[in-house]
């Protein structure tokens, strides 16, 4: 092998190795001895190069160790990883792993400042026993506590953020308690400068949200201020204040949740401004229900406005999961408010909870304008909402009991034609279909049972209206792929509410097994016309109740001619109808 492709050669080592250390931010270096050759073998450019700083070159390997493989240190992989997060536009930190504790570190850093606090209460418990620690040096002691234990959080913050946390935590909640037994117990603080402290500590919480970002501190702040009321006596002595300061407070979070994007501290401030009003309500000033209606109202237009403009501004529209959540305080908000409306203005009920549902539709429609896409899970609570106040406010309380069998004939339809104009996906129409099914649901049984109808205008027809309609709901989903758990059920539910129009329409039991018997004839044959398989088995059903029924209940009894007049029809409709049967399997 010639010198100059030995030195070609090694050149392209030297570039490569180059370009790893580049890489890996790391130095390797040749043995003394390997790093000049024999004189007897140099050329002009090898003496050259040696003249220059030598290159910087890998150890040679040495199989029977392991350990001296050659691999990159962890100060090299952390120069790697920072020159990544670089590169990502990621800002670079002194440690190369997120300082996130894990679910062991979090118990016991939790234990750690939990016992802080047991400390200090079994601190001052001794000083009180003993005599000489006075109520007002047990709340400043408390005070300087929970003061020591925010400084210290600050103090670790530097260097484990997000564990150091807990301690201002546990700082927070020992200020709250300073505050509420200097206040209840001791009587040391007057309730407006009660009030006071807690607007201070619930201020200090919300900013210790955003410097050690963790929400438990906003949900302290909204805990310590909802709580207030109960624990302040003499802030539930006027109704218009509770109001006022409620109302504030949920201005506040609601403000606080869109700038800090945390969807949870506006979803826990409703649910505790509605529980907590209400209680205090109930208790004190039950007779001011216009105050109660105009802060239930209240409640829902600024809650109704923070989940769209956190939508919208955070760019972070509500999809399903996160839908579902908003779900329950609203149908809290529905079922409080119709609760005072239905003590009070019961004619309006109704229709003031329709109100609410079109406020949330026009909600929904200014959010989807401002975002400019579709926004499913908005659709989806507006579906829910709607379905509710349908099914309880429209039915239940709205809709005369007289006529309650009819309200199917309108609901059904409609849902229909919304399932059609979705090109046949149901979608979020699922909340409204369950509404209307449960609706129809209850009219099906009552009239298929008799119970009830002799008030229901039209109640004669209503057997047959009903099985009219499922055979063409049949029809209609036959007409499409899939779904044969739904058309299985529909022709089913239709053959049983013919059967039962027989019997409530005729007076003969004779002439209702003719009825029975024609029916399953004239399912075979239409079976065979549209070729329709599930429909000619279905007959099977009405085959065999006809024959239940005149042989337990038609011969049990009948005189001699009825009963050879109902084997013979018995006889004729299964002879018949085996006869289509067996072409409708022939066809197939």
């Amino acid at each position: 092998m010639s010198t100059e492709s030995v030195e070609e050669r090694l050149a392209a080592l030297e570039r490569r190795l180059a370009q790893i250390e580049e890489r890996l931010d790391v130095r390797f270096v040749w043995p003394e001895s390997s790093r000049t050759m024999p004189p007897q073998s140099e050329s002009p450019s090898v003496q050259a190069r040696q003249a220059s700083p030598p290159p910087l070159q890998p150890p040679r390997a040495q199989p029977a160790d392991p350990q001296a493989s050659v691999a990159p240190s962890p100060t090299a992989r952390a120069a790697v990883a920072a020159r990544s997060a670089s590169a990502q536009g990621a800002p670079t930190r002194a440690h190369a792993a997120p300082d996130s504790p894990s679910f062991a570190t979090s118990i016991l850093g939790w234990g750690g400042a939990a016992a802080f606090v047991l400390a200090a209460a079994y601190l001052i418990r001794l000083g009180v026993d003993s005599g000489w620690l006075t109520p007002l040096v047990q709340i400043a002691a408390a005070v300087a506590g929970g003061l020591l234990l925010i400084i210290a959080g600050f103090r670790l913050r530097g260097s484990h953020p997000r564990y150091a946390g807990y301690l201002p935590a546990c700082g927070i909640v020992i200020l709250f308690l300073a505050i509420y037994g200097g206040h209840l117990f001791y009587a040391l603080i007057s309730v407006k400068t009660a009030a006071l402290l807690v607007i201070g500590v619930c201020g200090l919480s919300l900013w210790l949200c955003r410097v050690f970002e963790s929400d438990l501190y906003a949900l302290f702040a909204v805990a310590g201020s909802y709580s207030a009321p109960f624990l302040l006596s003499g802030v539930e002595a006027s109704i218009t204040d509770l109001v006022i300061y409620y109302s504030a407070w949920s201005v506040v979070f609601s403000i606080y949740a869109v700038w800090c994007g945390r969807r949870l501290i506006y979803l826990l401030a409703l649910y505790l401004a509605l529980i907590g009003f209400d209680a205090i309500w109930q208790i004190h000033a039950s007779k001011e229900w216009i105050a109660a209606l105009a802060f239930q109202t209240a409640q829902f237009v600024i809650f109704g406005i923070a989940t769209v403009v956190f939508s919208v501004r955070r760019q972070q529209p509500l999809d399903e999961t996160v839908a579902m959540l908003h779900l329950p305080p609203l149908l809290l908000f529905y079922a409080l408010q119709y609760v005072v409306l239905a003590q009070h203005v019961p004619a309006l009920a109704p229709w003031i909870s329709f109100a609410s549902v079109a406020a949330v539709g026009l909600l929904y429609l200014i959010a989807r304008r401002l975002t400019q896409e579709p926004l499913p899970g908005g659709e989806l609570l507006l579906w829910c909402y709607l379905s509710v106040a349908l099914l309880h406010a429209g039915y239940l309380e709205a809709w005369p009991s007289d006529w309650a069998p009819w309200a199917s004939f309108i609901l059904v339809p409609v849902a229909f034609w919304l399932t059609l104009r979705r090109a046949g996906r149901v979608g979020p129409l699922w909340a409204l279909w369950a509404a209307v099914g449960a609706i129809f649901l209850l009219n099906y049984v009552r009239v298929v049972v008799g119970f009830k109808l002799d008030a229901v205008p039209g109640h004669q027809i209503l057997a047959i209206a009903n099985a009219a309609m499922l055979y063409l709901g049949y029809a209609m989903v036959s007409r499409r792929e899939g779904g044969r758990e739904t058309r299985m059920l529909l022709v089913y539910a239709g053959h049983v509410s013919a059967m039962a129009a027989a019997v409530h329409l005729l007076d003969a039991p004779i002439i209702v097994s003719t009825a029975w018997g024609l029916l399953a004839l004239a399912c075979l044959g239409i079976s065979m016309w549209r070729s329709d398989r599930m429909l000619g088995q279905s007959s099977l059903l009405v085959f065999g109740a006809t024959a239940g029924k005149v042989l337990l209940y038609d011969l049990s009894g009948a005189q001699p001619l009825a009963r050879i007049i109902s084997l013979v029809v018995l006889g004729a409709t299964f002879y018949i109808g085996g006869m289509f049967y067996q072409r409708l399997a022939g066809a197939r």
